[in-house]
């Protein structure tokens, strides 16, 4: 397997572009608003789109992160990730083996993986994934997560001990996104908190400049 074929994942907010936030917008104006903002990286989740919806929508927000320089990952499906040329996959507690993924998807593209600690990310890294997505960092309502919220503090520990960038997951806004890059995370996963909020764009605009306060917050603490 050959990762230096994969592309880097990007520092900073890992936006979420999900089916069922704002349904009066489709996910390919979703996906517009939140790279006009600056995305780097999205996140495609579709929990409620119909199977032939699912691939032209996948193949259109692929084709607008691609023109904006932007990765963009699969929720759980490998197979519309291989059709619509996405950059990887992010698979969870219940969602397909990342060895199975990396088995499909090939060394090219990229596999994140939600776990819960420490170990959890050394058997992803062992899996072939190339990152980890930790958490609940806080509570959230954006989805039912089976797992007791880890804090800052928790988060931080699991940061420290993982072999892979992690992602920070649950609950993460505005408000409380730079604690998280402060806490050493490679990304921190936005979903409702960007994609409610009355100018996507802006938003996104506010929740990078936040990430990147709270990464040079950290490294003045760490300067001699």
């Amino acid at each position: 397997m050959n990762a230096s074929a994969r592309p880097l994942l990007p520092k900073g907010p890992y936006l979420l572009c999900d089916d069922t936030l704002r349904p009066e917008l489709s996910l390919g104006e979703k996906a517009a608003r939140l790279l006009a903002g600056g995305a780097r990286i999205l996140q495609l989740r579709m929990k409620r789109t119909p199977p032939r919806e699912a691939l032209a929508a996948a193949r259109e927000v692929v084709a607008a992160c691609h023109r904006a320089g932007a990765l963009c990952l699969l929720n759980d499906r490998v197979d519309l990730a291989l059709l619509s040329g996405a950059d990887g996959v992010h698979v969870g507690d219940e969602d397909l083996p990342p060895e199975a993924a990396r088995e499909l998807l090939g060394p090219a593209r990229l596999v994140g993986v939600t776990v819960r600690n420490a170990e959890g990310a050394r058997a992803a890294q062992a899996a072939g994934a190339d990152y980890v997505g930790v958490g609940p960092v806080f509570g959230t309502t954006t989805k039912q997560v089976p797992a007791p919220v880890l804090g800052v503090e928790g988060f931080a520990a699991v940061v420290r001990a993982s072999p892979l960038p992690v992602v920070g997951i649950g609950g993460v806004a505005l408000t409380n996104i730079a604690q998280v890059a402060a806490a050493g995370a490679w990304c921190a996963a936005v979903a409702s908190d960007a994609l409610l909020a009355p100018d996507i764009a802006e938003q996104v605009r506010r929740l990078s400049a936040a990430f990147d306060s709270g990464l040079r917050g950290a490294s003045l603490a760490g300067s001699p």
